[in-house]
């Protein structure tokens, strides 16, 4: 088995954020998450993904602290999934690929999926970035700013 490249030493926040989350599965199984899913079953369900795999995407998502394990809400013995503060902020994250999904994986009149506004069926407008005064700004008008370590290099 080849062995995985690690981020976390990264000084660039997308490669650790990369690192956090791991791979395809665990956006799938925090997306799954949003949905509502709570139950170890219900992730395999939904994902057709391989028991190994399931548990092992879990444990990282755990031990990364994007989610935690809590009691069965409904009483019962067993454990549900639940995503902490840290990954409850991931839903921008998953906002965003699902909206460039829609544009960009799908032709025109394919089946898909919409996320919509709960309080009044609407879709949700597109996300933008937008700078510190308030006005739209695209890749073109960033820059990079790499901040000295605590020790002042870097």
């Amino acid at each position: 088995m080849v062995a995985r490249t690690r981020f976390d030493a990264e000084p660039c926040p997308v490669a650790r954020s990369i690192d956090a989350i791991g791979d395809w599965w665990s956006l799938l199984i925090v997306r799954d998450t949003f949905d509502g899913s709570r139950r170890f079953g219900q992730f395999q369900r939904s994902l057709g993904i391989a028991k190994n795999i399931l548990t092992s995407r879990l444990r990282t998502l755990e031990a990364t602290g994007v989610m935690e394990t809590v009691p069965a809400s409904d009483g019962s013995r067993y454990q549900e999934y639940v995503l902490t503060e840290k990954g409850s902020a991931l839903f921008p994250v998953i906002v965003a690929l699902r909206q460039w999904g829609e544009v960009h994986c799908f032709g025109p009149g394919e089946a898909h999926s919409r996320l919509l506004d709960r309080r009044n069926g609407h879709p949700l407008s597109p996300l933008e970035v937008r700078s510190g005064d308030g006005r739209p700004v695209g890749p073109d008008e960033t820059i990079v700013d790499k901040l000295p370590t605590a020790d002042g290099t870097g």
